[in-house]
């Protein structure tokens, strides 16, 4: 199918996409949307940027047009703030006439709570703010039709299960509806519980990646340095990833002194400096982002051409949502990966768990003549391989990590 027509999207949803300029259905929108509007349970396990809020809130926006009814009857689920306000923004631009309630922490009651007043439609928001709202008596689920989890994976993981579970509880048989970029299978396991006889929808991405991915070692007492000179050198918008709430405030006060004009985005930060965060790195005010994990799910931003896992993450999945940051829809994209000598025994074990089997870069000619040179500084690594007989990915025989050059 090449038209949304043709997925059976109504009239007057296809006007609003149309006023964006959206024409064509991506991979998995073309997936997904005809099993949603048929009433089926759908798991949708599709690369970061492909379209998925998409996806999920065309079937939804037409189902709660068919018939009015009292509210709320569509919920969104998500993980964190940013993603809520950036799944309500789609909603909004569909132009629906719905009421929609966007419901997360971190901001007072009162604005929320007159949205619920109103009645709405629909519902977006984080697990922590609807329980809260479901125990002040202003908000009741028992309605509710059409039921998101987007960043599932994440959801039903040990930190946010037992909300979810509570959230879903209140509900009654709704049409289900997950959403990651990656669906471990337990997951899906985890899920039969709440969902019947789902389609699983696994797109693709439209194109061939973009991405070139490396492995740089680096001295952990070097490692500040070492992001200083790749983004010196980077001409364009970077996220540079960090393990902890504490340590990504130090390396943005680090890089801060370095002369790298940065915002910080982690999770003990108001509600109102995450957003100036967001609108000052969007905007392109500032080009260098440092955040915890915060910012690898869902976010979409598209210009980020650079990112820079300075800490190494706990999970493949996370690595593949950290890198998904960049190389967008069929757009160039490059992630530096760092390891210092004490991150040897976490990277065995993240690649015994399915991360993926990453070149290693030459910093020297990472950067050589002021310009970046992915392809040569895996060449030259793999020269010196062939020179020494060492094995790509093990240990360096009697040498030490490379220094980034000055």
């Amino acid at each position: 199918m090449s038209t949304f027509a043709e997925l059976g999207v109504n009239a007057r949803t296809l006007a609003a996409l149309s006023r964006q300029g959206i024409t064509e259905p991506l991979a998995v929108q073309a997936d997904a949307v005809p099993a949603l509007l048929d009433g089926d349970d759908v798991v949708i396990e599709a690369p970061t940027g492909s379209g998925k809020s998409l996806a999920f809130l065309l079937p939804l926006v037409d189902r709660l047009r068919e018939r009015s009814g009292p509210g709320p009857r569509a919920l969104v689920v998500t993980p964190t703030r940013e993603l809520a306000i950036q799944v309500e923004r789609v909603f909004v631009s569909l132009e629906s006439g719905l009421k929609c309630a966007l419901l997360y922490g971190g901001v007072g009651y009162a604005t929320q709570t007159l949205a619920l007043k109103q009645g709405p439609d629909v519902v977006i928001g984080t697990p922590g703010r609807i329980l809260d709202m479901i125990g002040k008596r202003l908000l009741a689920l028992s309605r509710v039709e059409y039921a998101v989890l987007d960043e599932a994976d994440e959801m039903l993981d040990a930190g946010f299960a037992p909300d979810v579970e509570r959230i879903l509880a209140q509900t009654y048989e709704p049409q289900m509806v997950l959403a990651s970029a990656t669906m471990p299978d337990w997951v899906t396991r985890l899920m039969r519980k709440h969902m019947q006889d789902p389609v699983h929808i696994n797109s693709a991405p439209g194109e061939e990646s973009k991405l070139e991915h490396g492995l740089l070692r680096a001295r952990r007492d070097d490692k500040v340095q070492v992001v200083s000179r790749l983004l010196k050198i980077h001409p364009g918008a970077a996220i540079v990833f960090g393990r902890t709430k504490h340590g990504v405030r130090k390396l943005h006060r680090d890089l801060t002194r370095l002369g790298h004009e940065c915002v910080l985005l982690q999770g003990d930060l108001t509600q109102g400096a995450r957003d100036r965060a967001m609108d000052h790195f969007r905007s392109g005010r500032s080009n260098l982002l440092v955040a915890t994990n915060v910012a690898a799910r869902g976010l979409d931003i598209s210009h980020v051409s650079l990112i820079v896992n300075f800490d190494l993450p706990d999970t493949p999945q996370w690595l593949t949502h950290r890198v998904g940051r960049t190389a967008r829809n069929g757009a160039e994209g490059w992630a530096i990966t760092l390891l210092a000598p004490e991150d040897s025994t976490l990277w065995s074990r993240l690649r015994r768990e399915g991360a993926p089997d990453l070149p290693e870069l030459d910093a020297q000619a990472l950067l050589e003549l002021g310009q970046w040179r992915y392809r040569a500084a895996v060449a030259a690594v793999q020269s010196a391989e062939r020179r020494s007989g060492r094995r790509r990915g093990g240990r360096r025989r009697g040498g030490r990590p490379q220094a980034i050059p000055a």
